[in-house]
């Protein structure tokens, strides 16, 4: 590994030692906050230089000729509080856009100067909320151009094993998570999904084509329902309006290319295409007894402007992902199941965004998405089939979301949705011994299902003075499947103590229908009642200095409803995907006498890229824990019970950059084998007296990595070169029964994992 940098950084140094000065372009829009109209006159500034621009009437700006490099924006108003926007990378010969949203703020005079904003505020969503800009995301070491795995550097996220991007907020599952493009709702935004929840091993998503994140860890508006947990909005970047542009990557995630444009005068096209390779590596160096998997994916938008005030906009998202290790792979690779997996996904659908006047806008969005699987799974050790998931999902959705001003103290937030699931089941599994030992029999799921879900929602915001905001809403929703109807009421608040001190809470309930994949498994799970989840948070926001924050939050979430299954009275069905290789096996007659607990205190201390350094650091405590069908209380396999991140990076100037990030981890609870029963059924049998009685041993592991741009009059080049787990952790994984062995044996987690890559814009 030594060897590898030391030749990425003489290469990198050596190709050139000084560059001419080439420049660039920065354009984009300014934004009122609460009701996107657009800012006409605000002040754009560069800064450090003497560079700027003022909006024109449609709140548009460009900037020209600014010398290639990373700056930071600020966007400047009378009556607004001052923003900046900082990690603008400036490219030769290229345009970066960038939107700034103002929040309105009440000033007696002009003399009054308001702090820059370098964090982002949301009068709905005052806690638990975590914005990241594009470069934020492309940068994030350890992440691997994975949206899912940038986020898991937050504080609100549990550490469980590097193999899954599954998001495990505050205790919860990998259910209870959304996901939003533009605004249009994808069920999971992954290669290889995990049918029923969100996770999976790689990333779907090209963040070369994302604007901006958003991340709510909990406590999310009325605006959003239908999860326990949270909600991940990605908003696309537009293409180029003026020049025809594109870029040739290849990295972890594939091979593959951007090419973006302008469609006349009022829109533009962005597109991506990739493809994996590891295929191609195993044959080329003839790499032992092994099964590569191959996926690939499109992704892109088109946007036209139908008016200064009406904005159309088509996204899509599709991929494909194959696998097909056999048994002699899964022999040699300690694999429990082996067989064929082939998984089409197709998403995306219209945004019309609508601007009414100037306290009136509105997002309309008519979405479409489809998963078809066809996998057959067979059991190694024995060779018979365990499971078949021949299946076929459908989800048509229409999403209507309004803010309304109706004055400066009272602000609304309103909107309808439904969503039309078709769904189609040929699935079977076959007689296999449970988690405890007990045999369960074969069945079938032979199953067409038409169901639809109605939701409607209002949030009332009111700042009664300048220092205090106040949102008070609801929401409806309705479900045909189960024929219930259920109303989550939610309020929040923001009080600001000092200039530079902000007090924050939320509290609200959260519903959420279980997965069809699960409940139509058996006729009566019609019955179930929806699941829920009650939030209380609180905070307090401290700005060290302009470019600075302290965190700290303190959180409650109690479950109730959760579905159990009675043969199985010890274990917790939702975790089920962690302790059977992301499979709902075979579940008769549910009950809803589960529940769950989760409880934490979270500690952040955040810096942006102001000038050189940028980084955040953050110490997370807390404890989760499920009662199951006996009644117990016992410890969530997520339970870390304490995680310590660190991550940041220096950047010396515009063509080098250095980041790293350290996690450490408290072990995850797991239950012990029965070694006796193991060795009998000569398959893994769990101790029932024991479920989650033991901890595996402390996680922790550096991920770092250096970036090197190459610029020239009329393309640019970023090399870079990453190690995951870069001093060789050996993080266990998993203990497992090794039916070959007879015996238990470990899994680890990654090894030290080199990652390189290559953008060549053009």
């Amino acid at each position: 590994m030594k060897r590898t940098v030391a030749l990425f950084l003489i290469l990198c140094s050596g190709i050139l030692l000084s560059q001419p000065q080439y420049t660039g372009s920065v354009e984009g829009t300014a934004l009122d906050q609460a009701t996107r109209s657009p800012l006409v006159g605000a002040n754009i500034i560069v800064i450090n230089t003497s560079l700027g621009a003022v909006t024109d009437p449609d709140g548009k700006f460009v900037i020209k000729n600014i010398p290639i490099g990373n700056y930071s924006l600020q966007f400047r108003m009378l009556g607004y509080a001052t923003i900046t926007k900082t990690d603008i990378i400036i490219r030769s010969q290229r345009t970066t856009t960038v939107t700034g949203e103002l929040s309105e703020q009440t000033v007696e005079s002009d003399q009054v100067v308001v702090t820059a904003g370098y964090f982002h505020t949301n009068d709905v969503q005052p806690v638990s909320i975590t914005a990241l800009s594009a470069e934020e995301i492309r940068r994030a070491p350890g992440s691997g151009g994975d949206i899912s795995r940038v986020v898991m550097g937050l504080p609100s996220l549990a550490k469980v094993n590097d193999q899954s991007n599954s998001l495990i907020v505050r205790g919860g599952s990998p259910l209870e998570n959304a996901f939003f493009l533009d605004g249009i709702e994808i069920q999971n935004i992954n290669h290889f999904p995990t049918q029923g929840a969100t996770g999976g091993p790689i990333g779907m998503v090209n963040i070369d084509l994302i604007d901006e994140v958003n991340f709510a860890a909990g406590g999310f508006s009325a605006s959003h329902g239908d999860k326990l947990s949270s909600v991940l909005q990605m908003s696309m970047r537009e293409g180029n309006r003026e020049n025809f542009e594109g870029q040739l990557d290849l990295n972890v995630m594939g091979f593959g290319g951007v090419v973006e444009g302008p469609l006349d005068e009022h829109g533009s096209f962005l597109l991506s295409v990739r493809r994996s390779y590891l295929e191609y590596l195993v044959k080329m160096f003839d790499i032992g007894t092994t099964a590569a998997p191959q996926y690939g994916d499109v992704q892109g938008k088109i946007v036209y402007d139908l008016s200064p005030h009406h904005k159309l906009s088509l996204v899509f998202l599709g991929g494909d992902d194959h696998n097909n290790p056999d048994r002699t792979v899964a022999e040699e690779n300690d694999m429990l199941f082996y067989g064929n997996q082939d998984i089409y996904q197709n998403a995306g659908g219209i945004v019309w965004r609508a601007l009414w006047s100037s306290d009136f806008y509105s997002n309309t969005s008519l979405g479409v998405q489809t998963t078809k699987a066809q996998e057959d799974f067979f059991e190694t050790n024995t060779g018979l089939p365990i499971v078949k998931n021949h299946s076929t999902q459908t989800a048509v959705s229409l999403r209507n979301s309004n803010r309304l001003r109706l004055s400066d103290v009272h602000s609304l937030e309103f909107g309808i949705e439904t969503k039309q699931f078709m769904e189609k089941y040929d699935n079977a599994f076959g007689s296999f011994t449970n988690a405890v030992g007990d045999s369960s029999p074969a069945s079938a799921n032979n199953n067409k299902i038409n169901a639809s879900k109605l939701g409607a929602f209002i949030t009332y915001i009111v700042h009664p003075f300048s220092l205090l905001t106040f949102t008070v809403g609801t929401r409806a929703d309705y479900f045909s499947y189960n024929d219930r109807m259920t109303v989550s009421p939610r309020a929040s608040l923001s009080l600001a103590l000092s200039d530079v001190t902000t007090f924050n809470m939320s509290s609200g309930m959260f519903y959420q229908n279980m997965p069809l994949s699960l409940l139509s498994q058996d006729a009566r799970n019609k019955e179930l009642r929806d699941p829920y989840a009650v939030h209380y948070i609180a905070g307090v926001d401290h700005l060290l200095n302009e470019e600075t924050k302290f965190t700290a939050e303190i959180y409650q979430k109690e479950y109730y409803d959760f579905p159990v299954d009675p043969s199985d009275p010890s274990l917790f069905l939702v975790d089920e995907m962690f302790y059977r290789g992301g499979l709902y096996f075979s579940h008769g007659q549910l009950s809803n006498s589960g529940k769950a607990r989760s409880r934490g205190l979270e500690l952040t201390l955040q810096k942006k890229l102001a000038a050189d350094f940028y980084g955040l650091a953050s110490v997370t405590l807390f404890r989760t824990e499920y009662q199951g069908a006996d009644g117990l209380w016992r410890r969530r396999v997520f339970d870390n019970q304490m995680i310590v991140s660190v991550e940041g990076g220096y950047k010396p100037n515009a063509e080098w950059e250095f980041s790293a990030r350290w996690i450490f981890a408290g072990g995850t609870p797991f239950t012990p084998l029965d070694l006796t029963r193991s060795a009998a059924e000569k398959r893994a049998v769990l101790d029932p007296a024991r479920i989650n009685g033991e901890r595996y041993p402390a996680y922790h592991s550096l991920n770092v990595r250096f970036d090197k741009r190459f610029h020239s009059e009329h393309s640019n080049l970023v090399v870079y070169l990453s190690a995951w787990n870069a001093y060789n952790q050996k993080n266990v994984a998993v203990y497992f029964w090794n039916e070959k062995k007879g015996k238990q044996d470990t899994i680890y987690q990654w090894n030290l994992l080199p990652i390189f890559g290559v953008e060549y814009e053009l």
